[in-house]
């Protein structure tokens, strides 16, 4: 509910207020302010869109309707004939246009653009932003189509949007310019000299750009621009500007260093790689082949066993806001940008349908409680950036940013929380989340499902199963990973779950292993108002790193069920909680209904006696400045 009440309509205001929606006046000759923001901003007014269209899906609103209806005629005012949409370009050089694509984001924004048109019309059966999307992507492929090399998207995003359009509308030439982007990411020729010269094109732009602005201000002294709060810290190990450097030159930042079926290994900026991964993804799902599905897997393993935090976040370093090497995952330095864990969870949701391996469902689940709900506070209009793991002062919750992507990116997966959680077939329905939910399955002879579930406090799921008729079909029920124990009943009828057999597999680096998750099949005759009840015990566990993890040597993260917990200085006054021991013996899980909107706790003595207290750690920041630890000496 705050996110359908409070954060969409405080994003909307954010943009207003940072210039971004005017930008589009500019671009429409409407205006005669001055442009403000990255040369990107428009993606954050598309994204805006399309979160708002899949709120407005299930929770309809009149004023989420004007607003949404106000933004798409402005855009297509704004849109120039041929379909192409970019206001840097529009506004400050009006005839050029695909330039640096590396680093300007063109393809990227228009990719927010058709995913926003989209979702507007499975929301509403509506055209209008459908046929802003259409023509934007007709542009796309008109100006693109069999270009080589050179003309492939620094950021990932089109490849998804020309993707899902394509779901859409069924156009192949959709499918067909995200498959030619894909296939030619890697193939570049002397990238680093390429990107080296888009480098200094994007600094010469910027220069007119500013010379445009001191014109402007010279002659509109009153003129007056939204000041963007400070961003947060980010603590920097050393070496980290020639590491970025090289990181570009050889085009591992972009992912540009080897062709996509090579890349087994995650490397350079980790909101790029996770959006280029969900890509390849679904053009496996959609085209057939399984050519690039290999890759996929051994990347996820790389990432899960050697480059992923305990909380599921990726991107260990600052600057890069990207990978680093195997096993460098200082908790301080952590960047883990609330976009790269939702990008990893399109990426898991993909590898869900693809393969219906469990695991895949688990770190979407995982991710879902820690590395990316810490993005958004509890009110909805304060918000996390990077998420540190370590934090002793510099990181505060914040209404806003200069590159606010992370807002809008986590309202648009809230509101469409529901289509990750189930799949089904003609003989079969998985259960991937366990989330409150009603959902019909018409190809199932119009099955039923109510979820109920105390989850993530309590383990306890409830299923009602209701068939429009006595039917046979199997239902999959996922074993989560942290669950070392679960009972079933059907009926009230006990049944035995048994242990899946345990592979010996490479320890993770974290202590988080989604790979022991299962499905436990249940073939049956259903009858109308059956009752499936699970019990998961979400009991305390201590998760330990993997011995190469430099600095976690006798320490321990602790976790409860789905939920990764804290220590923060507010509810520890006069404790060193980057210092003190814990007694692991005391360990205790309650819940408090007056914390945090209600939440649980781990509370527990230190070897001195001091009483402490854990909090979920996607909960931390809440309460104004503090510091955090989530790995703490055992």
């Amino acid at each position: 509910m705050v996110n359908a009440e409070k954060a969409i309509f405080h994003q909307w205001e954010q943009l207003n207020a940072s210039g971004c929606i005017e930008n589009f006046l500019i671009a429409a000759g409407e205006s005669d302010g001055f442009r403000e923001g990255w040369f990107f901003a428009d993606s954050d007014a598309f994204k805006w869109l399309d979160a708002a269209a899949r709120v407005y899906a299930t929770q309809p609103n009149q004023r989420l309707s004007a607003l949404m209806d106000d933004f798409i005629a402005l855009i297509q005012r704004a849109q120039m004939p041929d379909g192409y949409i970019f206001t840097y370009n529009q506004i400050h050089f009006p005839h050029t246009r695909w330039t640096n694509l590396q680093i300007e984001h063109e393809l990227y924004c228009h990719g927010h653009l058709i995913e926003a048109g989209v979702s507007h019309h499975e929301a509403t059966g509506r055209n209008e932003l459908l046929d802003i999307a259409v023509k934007a992507a007709d542009c796309v492929v008109a100006d693109f189509n069999k270009k080589g090399p050179a003309y492939t998207p620094g950021h990932e995003e089109i490849e998804i949007a020309l993707l899902r359009l394509y779901e859409r509308t069924k156009e192949p030439r959709y499918r067909n310019m995200a498959e030619q982007f894909i296939e030619q990411r890697g193939r570049k020729k002397g990238f680093g000299l390429s990107i080296s010269q888009q480098n200094g094109s994007v600094d010469q732009r910027k220069k007119q750009v500013a010379e445009q602005r001191q014109a402007y201000l010279r002659a509109h002294p009153d003129y007056r621009p939204f000041q963007v709060p400070a961003g947060n810290e980010a603590k920097k190990p050393p070496f980290i500007t020639q590491r970025w450097m090289l990181n570009a030159l050889t085009g591992k930042y972009f992912q540009q260093h080897a062709p996509v079926h090579k890349q087994t290994i995650p490397v350079g900026h980790s909101v790029r790689f996770a959006y280029l991964e969900t890509a390849v993804a679904m053009l496996v799902r959609l085209h057939g082949s399984r050519s690039f599905l290999l890759s996929l897997e051994q990347a996820w393993e790389h990432m899960v066993t050697r480059r992923m935090y305990v909380t599921g976040g990726i991107g260990s370093l600052p600057a890069l806001e990207g990978f680093g090497n195997d096993y460098e995952l200082d908790p301080e330095f952590a960047y883990t940008e609330t976009c790269a864990a939702l990008g990893c969870m399109f990426w898991n949701w993909e590898m869900t349908q693809l393969t219906g391996e469990a695991q895949y469902a688990d770190l979407f689940e995982w991710q879902l409680y820690n590395a990316s709900r810490v993005g958004m506070g509890v009110d909805g209009t304060s918000y996390f950036y990077n998420n540190p793991l370590t934090c002793r002062g510099g990181v505060t919750r914040q209404a806003w940013y200069e590159v606010p992507c992370c807002p809008s990116n986590l309202s648009r997966t809230w509101a469409d929380i529901g289509k990750y959680l189930y799949t089904h077939d003609l003989e079969n329905v998985w259960v991937h989340q366990y989330v409150d939910s009603e959902i019909v399955f018409d190809e199932c002879k119009a099955v039923k499902l109510k979820l109920s579930t105390g989850l993530p406090w309590r383990g306890t799921v409830s299923i009602e199963v209701n068939p429009q008729e006595t039917q046979a079909f199997i239902l999959h029920l996922r074993i989560p990973s942290w669950a070392n124990s679960a009972t079933l009943r059907i009926n009230h009828q006990e049944y035995e779950i048994l242990p899946v057999e345990r592979v010996e597999r490479e320890q993770t680096a974290s202590g988080y292993d989604p790979r022991i998750s299962s499905y436990y099949r249940i073939e049956r005759l259903w009858l109308p108002g059956d009752i499936i009840e699970l019990d998961f015990n979400p009991e305390i566990q201590l998760r330990q790193a993997h011995p190469r993890v430099k600095g976690h040597k006798g320490k321990a993260a602790i976790t409860a069920g789905p939920l990764v917990y804290c220590l923060e200085s507010v509810d520890n006054p006069e404790i060193d909680i980057f210092n003190v021991h814990i007694d692991s013996v005391t360990l205790e899980l309650q819940f408090e209904p007056a914390l945090l909107g209600g939440t649980n706790c781990i509370t527990a003595k230190s070897i001195d006696g001091c009483t402490l207290k854990f909090i979920p750690y996607h909960l931390w920041g809440n309460r104004g400045v503090s510091q955090m630890t989530v790995w703490v000496k055992m």
